[in-house]
């Protein structure tokens, strides 16, 4: 029986570490970082695929942990999905370090890698491995060379930029 709980300990928690060359930003504010963030870029995942129009609002919970609400629009269905979540701090609430459920006791990380210091106005955030990334802004447009910059600073990091996908956002929705 010991053997099951740790294996499965280890299952539940495995996907919430940080990427290596990735290091969580210090001094970071929740507070600032709540309200919403409009998805610029992402790496493909089954669980966004085909959506535009994304975008994330960050609230605080009564039991101290962050609630998430993801959203986006499926063409193909003519219909918004969303989906609520909660986060909550791995290490240090100063620390853009979360683990994230959307799904009953399994986590994810969440880990704030690049942060406008002065407006939080733009943040890079990868999950446990390279595969994940975002780019978030808090208006659905960004300016290219704000855009490239975050991409050159994520392709140094290992990050397939090659790879991302440009969300579009419609402001007919």
């Amino acid at each position: 029986m010991k053997r099951i709980l740790i294996i499965l300990t280890l299952f539940l928690t495995g996907c919430v570490g940080v990427p290596e060359n990735i290091t969580p930003v210090d001094n970071f504010n929740i507070e600032r970082y709540l309200g919403k963030w409009y998805e610029i870029a992402r790496l493909d995942h089954s669980f966004e695929r085909g959506l535009t129009s994304v975008s994330a609002e960050y609230s605080l919970r009564p039991d101290g942990g962050i609630r998430v609400i993801n959203r986006g629009y499926s063409k193909k269905d003519n219909k918004w999905n969303e989906i609520e979540g909660k986060g909550y701090f791995v290490n240090r609430k100063d620390a853009g370090f979360l683990k994230v459920s959307f799904f009953g006791p399994f986590y994810g990380s969440y880990v704030v890698f690049d942060l406008d210091r002065d407006n939080y106005s733009y943040a890079l955030v990868c999950g446990p491995d390279k595969s994940y990334l975002w780019i978030l802004a808090r208006s659905p447009q960004m300016d290219d060379h704000l855009k490239k910059h975050l991409i050159d600073k994520a392709a140094a990091r290992g990050f397939a930029t090659e790879k991302l996908i440009f969300v579009q956002h419609d402001d007919d929705k």
